[in-house]
């Protein structure tokens, strides 16, 4: 066993003008793969059959059922690798690298159908603004291995600080995911009620907020935020929330993003990121639970049967 990490190594530095044109390419790369899963599983609740999730060397789909057999696909943020591996023992990689979307694409079509793997994808990305055709872009084309890994250093770090939280809820909660469409790892507690409905917004939005929510996670500086930042929202978002007072210091609240905010440089400056971020999701949350009359005496497991805080 390796000697346990520094905060700088679990908090690395990920200033977003200096990865910003690695992160746009992986956000494309993800989606490719997130697509091939959200195809190939039946529909769960809230689009969760399409999530990735944090793995010990980067994200992954997880199974996936293929005919008779099992495969699943993820990304290796430390040897930098791209791994298709089934259940019947074959596997094939690819190597994580600069080069374009387009030629990502056509290479991971090729080492599915090395495999015996067809899937129909839908061929271009979603949310994001003007959006390219996987086989026509050519804009988005940066692997820094440097900040990929230090990325998924985060992601490792968050996923086990939001399983922590996760685990004080006794109401229905998301799975720690990564959403592709939006490039974020999140988690989501629900009320138990249905939300009013949302008049003019796309099959996706109405699946996915078609519940009470309050959601937390962490943007690695995507959604136009300009830096990495860890969030917390309700969904329909109660009177008065913008108003309420929550803790770290750091934190506040954005009427423009309409989300509580704590910029990521500001929590690993602290002498322990992990409670001011533990704080940041607990203090949010309640503040959105009590402001949405949420009924906390039975949704919340009760202090002394908690897991402890890292």
């Amino acid at each position: 066993m390796k000697a346990r990490e520094s905060a700088s190594q679990l908090w690395p530095a990920l200033p977003w003008e200096e990865w910003q044109e690695t992160a746009s390419t992986l956000h494309m790369w993800t989606q490719i793969v997130g697509k091939t899963r959200l195809m190939l599983t039946p529909p769960e609740n809230h689009w969760w059959n399409s999530a990735l999730y944090v793995t010990p060397r980067g994200l992954s789909t997880w199974s996936i059922p293929y005919r008779d057999d099992l495969f699943d696909i993820e990304f290796d943020f430390v040897d930098h690798q791209l791994h298709v591996r089934e259940s019947s023992g074959c596997s094939k990689s690819m190597a994580l690298r600069p080069q374009s979307v387009a030629a990502f694409y056509e290479e991971y079509l090729s080492l599915l159908r090395s495999l015996e793997i067809t899937v129909k994808l839908y061929p271009k990305p979603v949310e994001v603004s003007d959006p390219i055709p996987f086989a026509e872009d050519r804009q988005h084309a940066s692997y820094d291995k440097e900040f990929a890994h230090r990325f998924w250093c985060i992601l490792r770090r968050s996923d086990t600080l939001f399983k922590s939280f996760r685990a004080r809820f006794l109401g229905k909660s998301s799975p720690v995911h990564f959403f592709w469409g939006s490039f974020d790892l999140a988690v989501t507690r629900f009320s138990g009620r249905p939300a009013p409905p949302r008049p003019g917004v796309d099959a996706i939005t109405r699946e996915a907020y078609s519940h009470e929510v309050i959601s937390a996670g962490f943007w690695p500086g995507n959604g136009g935020f300009g830096a990495p930042a860890f969030y917390c929202y309700a969904a329909p978002e109660p009177a008065g929330l913008s108003k309420q007072q929550i803790g770290p210091a750091e934190a506040f609240y954005s009427s423009e993003l309409k989300e509580f905010i704590l910029k990521y440089d500001d929590a690993r400056a602290a002498t322990s990121p992990d409670e001011v971020i533990l704080e940041f999701l607990q203090r949010s949350y309640e503040a959105a639970a009590t402001s949405g009359g949420w009924d906390r005496a039975n949704l919340e497991r009760p202090s002394s049967q908690s897991q402890a805080a890292l």
